[in-house]
């Protein structure tokens, strides 16, 4: 578009907020202009300033800056509770106790109060007997008699609000630490400046033109269109992006993993979150001394602390396979198996609890079966581990089950999903044997995404399982991370809208 095409397409708005900027030197704020010019509103200044800015003819630069008032006025009454606290020891010879303290401040700010006088060192705080002692300390006297910097700035406040730049940051970071103290507002300032596009077409004779947008009922009924000027359809013009409405990323990703295993002949299938230790580690052969049995790696809970086991008769089995192991030739873990230990109720912690107690209630082959859902392990939160995650867990029995076809499935899944190299390492599962490591190529690097391998017959005897049983878990959010080429798996989590709208729709 060229500038007599800008000029001649330019509204009436567009024209008065140019001649209004080119009479204040061609920069100028929103309201600057809005008073300059001939507008009903201050929103068409900045309606009208988006439009040129997209045309080139002018810049719309912001600054944010931050503003604080008093939430309240309480605390340049009252005072702060900590100010009262310390009023009371002095008046006490500089020592009170805790009880003493909390009836005359008041059981709801006592704990408010105690706290900033420790962390200002105001007053130190010891254990007498059966009693808590507080005592006024050098610093605490000092300030009987003069402002603290948190009194000071709310007494400035107070007198009315204040820009960030005119207050120490300490302090009112501080001050916002607190509840019902300040309150903080975010102002953004815009200046609007006029382009060498915009000077341009100034030069050029830059007219008010009255233009009519929409052709009303009454313009045509009364004739009048035909005295009007009607402003023309720009299909080049800017345009306000409109997005659609879609699935959260991780949605899709969990939708088009269920698809392909259907499509594959497999059944999706899910358990309870909370399981006794029996399902998650004693019929997977997990042995009791186990350390993802411990508290940091497993959530176990209080209430119900303990959960009854359903078949006895797979119980002793289990119990047996553990100590001398069964009739399968293994000599087991070698230790006394305690029942008390296996009802002890937790969070899963792998998705083959969904899969083992498939296998239980269907030891007859067929079985092709899928799980994609969460599990819960003890973990800290970064960049690569999150406490709640999901995991892709699959097994497939049949009579001519075998390890080739394990990894057949396994590179059709990944296939399907768009990763043509792939690789198994061995790996090592206290319930797979062979076991193995799932690795794809992604970027010139491989990454390694769950492990897979054969149950052992220590796993599947008690449950009269007679054929081979191939078994995988996946992780999900890893393979969401490679989909959307994130390095954060908290990225998936957060509440990014950008992400949202950004993302593809498929």
């Amino acid at each position: 578009m060229n500038t007599s095409e800008i000029l001649e397409g330019l509204s009436a708005n567009e024209a008065r907020l140019m001649l209004a900027l080119n009479r204040l030197n061609g920069r100028a704020d929103p309201e600057e202009i809005f008073k300059a010019g001939s507008f009903g509103q201050l929103v068409e200044v900045m309606n009208a300033a988006s439009w040129l800015q997209s045309k080139g003819a002018l810049q719309i630069s912001e600054v944010a800056r931050k503003v604080y008032s008093l939430k309240s006025r309480e605390a340049i009454e009252k005072g702060l509770p900590e100010r009262r606290a310390l009023r009371l020891l002095d008046q006490k010879g500089g020592e009170m106790d805790m009880k003493d303290l909390s009836m005359a401040v008041g059981k709801e700010e006592v704990s408010i109060a105690l706290g900033w006088l420790r962390k200002k060192n105001l007053a130190a705080i010891r254990k007498e007997g059966g009693s808590t002692i507080i005592t006024i300390t050098d610093n605490g006297r000092s300030m009987l008699e003069r402002e603290m910097d948190d009194e000071r700035t709310l007494a400035a406040l107070a007198e009315g609000e204040m820009p960030e730049d005119r207050l120490d940051k300490a302090t009112i970071a501080s001050l916002k630490s607190r509840q019902d103290l300040v309150v903080e507002r975010l102002l953004i300032d815009r200046t609007l400046e006029m382009t060498a596009l915009g000077r341009e077409l100034v030069e050029m004779g830059l007219q008010v033109k009255e233009e009519v947008a929409q052709l009303t009922p009454e313009l045509i009924q009364t004739g009048k269109w035909r005295d009007v000027t009607i402003r023309k359809y720009d299909v080049r013009s800017f345009a306000p992006a409109i997005y659609p409405g879609k699935k959260h990323p991780l949605t899709r990703v969990a939708d088009e993993i269920r698809k392909i295993f259907v499509d594959m002949g497999f059944q999706e299938i899910d358990e309870e979150y909370v399981q006794p230790a029996f399902w998650n580690m004693d019929a997977l052969f997990t042995p009791q001394d186990h350390p993802a049995r411990e508290l940091q790696d497993t959530f176990y809970l209080k209430r119900p602390d303990h959960l009854q086991l359903e078949d006895e008769a797979i119980i002793d089995r289990v119990c047996d396979m553990h100590e001398c192991g069964g009739d399968t030739g293994s000599l087991g873990w070698r230790y006394k198996w305690c029942r008390g230990e296996s009802e002890r109720a937790l969070l899963r912690t792998h998705t083959t609890v969904n899969t083992i107690r498939h296998l239980w209630k269907h030891p007859q082959p067929p079985v092709k079966v899928f799980s994609l859902s969460k599990v819960f392990r003890n973990e800290s939160i970064d960049a690569t581990h999150l406490p709640e995650f999901g995991q892709i867990e699959g097994i497939v029995m049949e009579e001519d089950a075998s390890f080739d076809m394990l990894c057949g499935v396994i590179k059709e899944f990944y296939g399907r999903m768009g990763f043509k190299d792939i690789r198994f390492r061995p790996g090592y599962f206290p319930y797979v044997e062979p076991g193995l490591e799932v690795e794809v190529r992604f970027k010139n690097s491989w990454m390694e995404l769950g492990g897979a391998g054969v149950f052992r017959p220590e796993v599947t005897e008690p449950f009269g399982i007679k054929h081979p049983v191939l078994a995988w878990g996946l992780g999900f959010e890893r393979l969401a991370m490679l989909r959307w080429n994130l390095k954060d798996l908290r990225d998936l989590y957060i509440s990014d809208v950008d992400l949202l709208r950004t993302s593809p729709l498929i």
